[in-house]
């Protein structure tokens, strides 16, 4: 009886140890946008390919919408390994001490996604990811979203309509100096909190890619809105660093290669997200879209100019003259 109770217990043991390790690894992948933007669909996207090129092996759970952790707690929760992956927006790497990101919120130092795929996708996006590393955070990609516009509750057709003005911001030295410089008053808030906000008054107005004000609703909460593209929203596809070299190297290969795939597809329905945004908030009646003229876009450019001066110490003037090397951008030359 004892022998075999003995190998009952083995045989039990052994079809635990196999289901084990047959049961999929679970990498929950946190971010604070609606699921229907360009990032929202990358990520299912990216969850989808991950599961059919690792037959099941990987399991991607998205949480959207600020549905697990918010902007401010979404870093330390992946230092923590309290969640596995994010798609953090550029700005946000520069509270955890890699203030080299905010070069991405300079204002117009990219004109268009090509010039700013020659940064994204090239050695200096590479350099600027591998920054992460000492932080306990492995980049992966850098994924668009597109390029932002001012909304308020009155026209803003120049530079000194801002003036006054009490404006949402991320946490970037950078845009506060960028909002300063225009005479507003920059206000640091989740983006979770920003409808609320501007329904209440709170902040008089806000910046983003059409994308996100549109899913968000804030064209209801905000009466104009004016095409300036003076800067740029992407983010950076992180995981925790530790939990991802502990993968086994087959399916580290497999999820690069979802990876691969997701940053290819979200990068190209951007634009095309962002168009059909701005489409559905001209269509709500709800917000007057105001496109500026050439002249008038010029006046905005070089009402900003002045911050590429002030602000390149925090980022590293080097760094900054290779992107201006990249791209063709000179604030001077405005």
């Amino acid at each position: 009886m004892k022998i075999r109770a003995l190998f009952a217990g083995l045989v039990a043991a052994t079809f635990s140890m196999i289901a084990l390790a047959q049961a999929p690894v679970v990498i929950k992948f946190s971010h604070v946008v609606a699921a229907d933007t360009p990032k929202g669909k990358a990520s299912e996207f990216f969850a989808k390919r991950a599961n059919e090129l690792t037959k099941g092996r990987a399991k991607v759970e998205v949480y959207a919408n600020s549905s697990l952790y918010k902007d401010k707690e979404e870093l330390e929760a992946l230092q923590m390994g309290a969640v596995h992956m994010l798609a953090p927006s550029l700005s946000k790497f520069g509270p955890l001490g890699v203030k080299e990101f905010e070069v991405f919120d300079f204002p117009y130092i990219f004109d268009d996604t090509t010039a700013l795929h020659k940064v994204t996708q090239g050695p200096i996006g590479a350099s600027l990811l591998a920054k992460l590393e000492p932080k306990g955070i492995k980049g992966l990609a850098f994924w668009d979203n597109g390029f932002k516009s001012f909304s308020a509750n009155t026209p803003i057709r120049t530079p000194a309509d801002l003036k006054g003005k009490k404006m949402r911001i991320q946490s970037s030295k950078v845009l506060e100096e960028e909002y300063r410089t225009l005479g507003a008053l920059p206000q640091v808030m989740a983006f979770s909190e920003v409808y609320q906000a501007l329904q209440t008054g709170v902040v008089d107005g806000t910046d983003n890619p059409h994308s996100n004000l549109y899913t968000q609703k804030m064209h209801e909460v905000q009466k104009h809105m004016t095409i300036t593209d003076h800067n740029y929203l992407g983010y950076a596809v992180v995981v925790n660093k530790k939990f991802w070299d502990g993968l086994p190297p087959e399916l580290r290969a497999q999820l690069e290669l979802a990876m691969k795939e997701a940053t290819t597809y979200a990068n190209t329905i951007a634009q095309e997200e962002n168009d059909a945004a701005l489409d559905g908030v001209r269509k709500s009646g709800k917000t007057a879209i105001y496109v500026p003229t050439k002249e008038e876009k010029l006046a905005f450019k070089k009402a900003m100019a002045p911050v590429h001066l002030k602000m390149a110490d925090r980022v590293g003037k080097e760094l900054l003259q290779s992107i201006y090397k990249e791209t063709g951008f000179d604030p001077t030359k405005l």
